[in-house]
């Protein structure tokens, strides 16, 4: 077994979160009491996404193991069909008026939501899962460090072009921290290359605008070398667009996370490869370490950033990482 398949093997049998950065101030621990596995009243936690892509299934079915494990909590999962913060907010708030405990989210716009998320904290257990929001009071993060999972699609951007290029950047909103992380990851990793980024185009997390965004490219750019996705719809929508422009070969793909289309992709040889993430863990890990915060133990989000590693696929690990992904989910 080689390295990498070695490390997607514990990953996937559960992560030791590493710690980094300063202690937060966690505002208040929010109104819930109990212990994770005790008797009495069930804690009330919620999981809120940015989108409804595919991706944030498997976090759903983390949130579900740990709600088993536990068997004191009661989760409620949800999904914002617009992928809009305004949505968003509302489900917030909605969840603070039904009296959750704990909530953790993706935050859509940090940087805008700052003051609704503090007035969350007061009133309930706030963590952020995928997309930071630094600035606010929130307990902890759990989930990936964008940046250095935006400098590994750089080296496979490298890869795919040994010498040089022009790259489009796609994303839903570029304003969404992972977004800007990934994108300044990979910025960083391309200084000095004869790597050279056209622009990025956004699509709403509209997957029909974003498969257009890629149409309207390859035509406004024919010498476009490479396609790069951040999130994780944008894979399928330019492997679609190669296609269908019957450029697939000609144009490198390099994108993120683990749509069934993205490892198909990969596995034909049409994309260059995915850097995943292991969103399982985030609603495993978001669900239980909230339930013991909650109970009195708050070792479980010291350090206020806990990274869960991201992995490199690429066409010579994809079929073992496919298998490990359908394991995970029971299929």
């Amino acid at each position: 077994m080689n390295k990498i398949l070695t490390v997607l093997t514990v990953g996937l049998l559960g992560l030791t979160f590493t710690s980094c950065g300063n202690k937060q101030e966690s505002g208040s621990s929010g109104g819930g009491t109990g212990e994770a596995g005790g008797s009495g009243k069930k804690l009330k936690l919620a999981f809120v996404s940015n989108n409804a892509a595919n991706f944030w299934t498997i976090a759903r079915r983390g949130c579900e193991t740990a709600e088993k494990e536990l068997g004191n909590v009661n989760v409620e999962f949800r999904l914002p069909s617009t992928g809009s913060a305004g949505e968003q907010q509302q489900i917030l708030d909605d969840l603070l008026a039904a009296g959750v405990d704990g909530i953790a989210v993706s935050p859509v716009d940090p940087e805008n939501q700052t003051a609704a998320l503090n007035k969350i904290a007061e009133q309930a257990l706030l963590i952020t899962v995928d997309s930071d929001a630094a600035k606010s009071k929130r307990v902890c993060y759990i989930g990936t460090d964008n940046f250095a999972a935006g400098e590994q699609a750089g080296k496979l951007i490298k890869e795919a072009l040994p010498n040089g290029g022009k790259i489009m950047v796609f994303v839903g909103k570029i304003d969404a921290q992972n977004a800007k992380d990934r994108f300044g990851g990979i910025k960083k990793e391309l200084e000095g290359s004869k790597v050279e980024v056209i622009d990025v185009r956004t699509d709403d997390t509209d997957t029909v605008r974003a498969q257009k965004n890629v149409e309207d490219t390859l035509v406004k750019y024919p010498d476009v070398a490479c396609l790069v996705g951040l999130w994780s719809y944008n894979g399928p929508a330019i492997l679609n667009a190669v296609k269908s422009g019957g450029k697939v070969g000609q144009v490198k793909i390099v994108c993120f996370d683990e749509e069934a289309e993205t490892l198909a992709g990969v596995a034909e040889g049409a994309i260059q490869g995915t850097i995943v993430q292991q969103p399982f863990e985030f609603g495993r890990q978001a669900v239980t370490k909230m339930a013991k915060y909650l109970g009195g133990d708050k070792s479980v989000l010291e350090g206020g950033k806990q990274i869960v590693p991201t992995l490199s696929i690429k066409k010579d690990n994809v079929a073992d990482f496919q298998a490990k992904l359908k394991t995970l989910l029971g299929k």
